[in-house]
This record gives structure tokens, C-alpha cells and sequence, in this order.
């Protein structure tokens, strides 16, 4: 009888790559998908930096020098008071960079200084104030963004590298020969004191003031009364060489039951536009979730009672069960109508590339209310409607607009009594578009906050549908200049940049 061969067992290696695949697959069963993206493309870098510039040349400006006192042979020298006169950024660049996410690059700026001296050479003192310049000043500083605990996009590290080429001091006086033979010894140390105040104060410009105006995003917030809506961050923002990506939940929820969360199996959105500065992304999930909360916080109810039913509808509703009516006692025939309706469920987003449409399915009772008595039902009816909606970025705001596109009502009880009540259908249809639907726009128009900071707007919006998700892409436009905001936020015990926790100075030579 032949032998069984043995079956080899896999390797330790095959083994951890299947592990591997395991945990791989497992992850990617659980990633939970974006509701919201925003892509920033290098198309917006030049406005930032603009910006960026204007706001970094007011906090360099600002820079603290610390007095340079020393001596060279029989020459003392003391150098106080240094004050920045002029700041001139002349050549700069803003970029990504994966890994680094935001690089700013600065070439052959200049500085203009005012000193005072008090100088001594022999017995010879010469004090007084005295120009100088700096020159050639590069800087090299890149931020890293990043997600914290709380999903807030953050500046989580500012890498930095300053350098002063070029030092140039104005002497005058008698000993002007002497000064101009002995002034590198001062330019030398001022440049050294110069190269090591500009990083800290980059490090806390990014660190610091940065950070208190990415608090300004919303992450968790209420939208009104009833909804608040959730933007955190699901993951890092990623850099390319074009753009930056940020993923955000973009789920809405009842304030009342803030732990609750609808879950996300539309489809996800995808960027891949580049021409505009920004554009933001909303898949079906971002809708569905809204209305799903509004639902549960109990807001898509109406009833209108007696004198709020208008009056032809009321008129229409009475003749239409005159025979019901007449059957009644005296006292519930002149009783006040009613008007109910409750939507069944929650509606339902579609994003088609041809538009954006919602499924709503809603019950409509229709009652007298004698005074002190309970109500009497008069009919029972479900109600299909469709509406289309339109989408549009007005500043910060994501804003609907809503119209009335399909309508049907029909009974739960039988086909006869559904033809019953065909002429019921247009005067109800005129109560949706007169009544209902104003209502409707009135809340959906004031619109819901897209996750940028204060201070900047959205512009030339352009809205584009696709297969489950819509598109908007814009330019931005800042309404309140960055040290406006900044001032508004900045924490009041780190003004100084000598008190943040700041990385050395700088790692370039001197």
C-alpha cells in the first residue's frame, strides 16, 4: 500500500501575510465612510498666502531682540532698544507637500532695524540711535496638519528654518572709521540674535494663533432647536503635490439623543476636480441623515385647526363629506375641521446626475373637533410626494431650496374609497405648495454651516450632481482679514511667542 504523503504546513510567513490580509479586510469592513469632503487646491494657495503674508509680516514685526553687549580690545559696545522698522517679504512661496502638508518658503527678505548705542573706544563714548538692515533673510517653515481627539483639524507640528545673510549698520559720528572697522562684531551678534528670534515666533504663529482659528471649524453643533450636525474629521488630512483632502463625518443627529447615529451605506463622494479653489462633497448619506434626525426629533408633523385650514380647502374638505357630516348630531356639524398630516417615515434622498429628488410618505387625517369632545375622524389617507431640491453655497452655508414635483393620495382601506378621494388631490396639492412647502423653504433656505473658519466665505459657487453625490465647487473669499479673527480668539495668556513650548530656534548656520 503506498504511503500518504504528508501536507506541507504554511510557513511563518504565509501565515502573517494571511494575518495581515485578515486584519486588512476586517479594517476595511468597519472604515466608516465620509458623509463630507473638502479638497483645497493649490488654486487657493495664493489667495492664502496673501493673506497668510500680511498677518505673518504684522507678527515678525513684533519680534523682541535682547540687548548685545560686548567688547574687542579696548572697544565696549551696548546695543539696545532694537526695534523693527520695516519688513519687506519680497519673494515667497506656498505649496503642499505630502508628508508636510504646507510649506512656506521665503527668499531674500529685508529688515529694517532701529538700535540704540552707547559705545566706548578708549576714552572716547559715542551714544545715540542708529539705523541698520537686515538682508538676505530666508525662511523655511512647514506646518503639519493633523486630526485631534475630538476630530478638529489641528497644526500638530511647525518645522522651521530662518537664516540672515547680510547685516548692515549706518555708523556716523567722529569715530565713524572706527565704528565701520569694528561694526562686525556687532552686525555678527545682531544677525546671530535676529536668526534666533524668527523660528519661535513661526513656531507660535502656527502652534498657537493657527490653531485658534482652525477652533473656530465646527465639529459638534447645534443647526437649530431640534438637529445638531457632526464635521469631525475621520482621519488625517492628506497632502498632494495639487491639493489637500479632509474626510468629515457629515452626519446630523436629534440634540436630544446626541449618541445616536444613522448608518453610512451610500455611496462615497469622490473629488477629482481641480479648476476652483475648494470644493466640497455630499453623498445621499449627508441628507438622509438630516432628514432621519428631524424625523426622530419629531418636526415633520402639521396640523392645521379651524381658521389655520384655509378657507376654499375647508369648503372642498366639508362638501366632500357632506353626506358623513349631515349624519352627526347638530352640535359636531359646525365643529371646527381639522387638518392633519405626518410624515411615516424618514424621507429619502436621491442624487441622480439629471438632479437631486425626496421621497416623502405621509399620513393625512382629516377630523371635526367639537369643543370639549373628542374628535371625529372623517377620513384616513396616505399621501406620496416628491419633491426636487436645489442646492446652492451662499458664504458659509450649504442653503436648499425645495419644490413640489409629484403628488398622489390614496387610502390604505380599499381602491374604492382611493377613487374616492380623486378630488381631493388638487385642492390638497394647493395646501402643500401655498402652506406647506414656504414653511418648508423657510428652514431649509437659512441653510447649515460647511466646516471652514471664521472669516472666510465661499464665492461663484457651481453645483454638479453625480450617481449618489453632489459636488460644489467655489473660491474663496476672506470677509475678515486673519488677524481680525485671530485677535477675536487668541488665547489671552499666550501673546508672548517667548512663552510657548518652541523647538530650537533654528537648525540653518548662522
Amino acid at each position: 500500500m503506498t504511503p500518504a504523503i504528508p501536507t506541507p504546513s504554511p510557513g511563518p510567513l504565509a501565515m502573517a501575510l494571511f494575518g495581515a490580509l485578515i486584519l486588512a479586510l476586517l479594517a476595511g469592513a468597519h472604515a466608516e465612510l465620509p458623509g463630507c469632503k473638502i479638497r483645497i487646491t493649490s488654486k487657493a494657495l495664493e489667495l492664502v498666502k496673501q493673506e497668510g503674508l500680511r498677518f505673518l509680516e504684522q507678527e515678525l514685526e513684533t519680534v523682541t531682540i535682547p540687548d548685545l553687549r560686548g567688547s574687542e580690545g579696548h572697544f565696549f559696545y551696548n546695543i539696545s532698544e532694537v526695534k523693527v522698522t520695516e519688513l519687506q517679504l519680497t519673494f515667497s512661496e506656498l505649496h503642499f507637500q505630502p508628508d508636510q502638508e504646507l510649506v512656506l518658503q521665503i527668499n531674500n527678505a529685508s529688515w529694517g532695524l532701529r538700535f540704540r548705542r552707547q559705545l566706548l573706544y578708549w576714552f572716547f563714548y559715542d551714544g545715540g540711535y542708529i539705523n541698520a538692515s537686515a538682508e538676505g533673510v530666508s525662511i523655511h517653515t512647514a506646518l503639519q496638519l493633523s486630526r485631534d481627539t475630538i476630530g478638529r483639524i489641528k497644526v500638530s507640528n511647525v518645522s522651521c528654518q530662518a537664516s540672515v545673510s547680510r547685516m548692515h549698520a549706518a555708523f556716523g559720528g567722529t569715530l565713524k572709521k572706527v565704528y565701520e572697522f569694528l561694526s562686525t562684531f556687532i552686525t555678527s551678534g545682531m544677525r546671530f540674535l535676529l536668526n534666533q528670534q524668527i523660528c519661535p515666533v513661526l513656531y507660535h504663529a502656527g502652534t498657537v494663533l493657527l490653531n485658534s482659528l482652525l477652533d473656530t471649524v465646527p465639529v459638534r453643533s447645534a443647526v437649530d432647536e431640534l438637529v445638531g450636525i457632526d464635521y469631525s474629521l475621520l482621519k488625517d488630512p492628506v497632502a498632494s503635490t495639487s491639493n489637500l483632502d479632509m474626510e468629515f463625518r457629515g452626519a446630523f443627529y436629534p440634540l436630544t439623543e446626541a449618541n445616536w447615529s444613522l448608518s453610512n451605506r451610500a455611496v462615497e463622494p469622490q473629488l477629482q476636480e481641480e479648476e476652483r479653489m475648494v470644493y466640497v462633497a455630499f453623498s445621499e448619506f449627508f441628507f438622509d441623515s438630516a432628514m432621519e434626525s428631524y424625523f426622530r426629533a419629531g418636526a415633520l408633523k402639521l396640523s392645521l385647526v379651524g381658521d389655520k385650514v384655509p378657507h376654499d380647502l375647508d369648503m372642498v374638505l366639508r362638501a366632500s363629506y357632506f353626506g358623513s357630516i349631515v349624519l352627526m348630531s347638530p352640535a359636531v356639524i359646525d365643529s371646527p375641521l381639522k387638518l392633519e398630516l405626518r410624515v411615516m417615515e424618514p424621507p429619502r434622498c436621491t442624487i441622480k446626475p439629471s438632479g437631486t429628488t425626496v421621497s416623502v410618505t405621509a399620513s393625512v387625517t382629516i377630523a371635526l373637533v367639537p369643543p370639549n369632545q373628542p374628535e371625529v375622524q372623517l377620513s384616513s389617507m396616505i399621501m406620496d410626494a416628491r419633491l426636487s431640491a436645489k442646492m446652492a453655497l451662499r458664504g458659509k452655508a450649504l442653503r436648499t431650496q425645495l419644490d413640489l414635483r409629484r403628488f398622489r393620495i390614496y387610502s390604505n382601506q380599499s381602491a374604492l374609497e382611493s377613487l374616492a378621494l380623486i378630488p381631493l388631490q388638487t385642492p390638497l396639492k394647493t395646501l402643500l405648495q401655498i402652506a406647506v412647502m414656504p414653511m418648508l423653504n423657510e428652514r431649509t433656505w437659512r441653510g447649515v454651516q460647511i466646516p471652514l473658519p471664521e472669516g472666510i466665505d465661499f464665492v461663484r459657487e457651481v453645483v454638479t450632481n453625480h450617481a449618489g453625490f453632489l459636488t460644489i465647487g467655489a473660491d474663496l473669499h476672506f470677509a475678515k482679514g486673519l488677524r481680525e479673527v485671530i485677535e477675536k480668539n487668541r488665547p489671552a495668556d499666550t501673546r508672548d511667542p517667548r512663552t510657548s513650548s518652541a523647538p530650537p530656534p533654528s537648525t540653518a548656520a548662522v
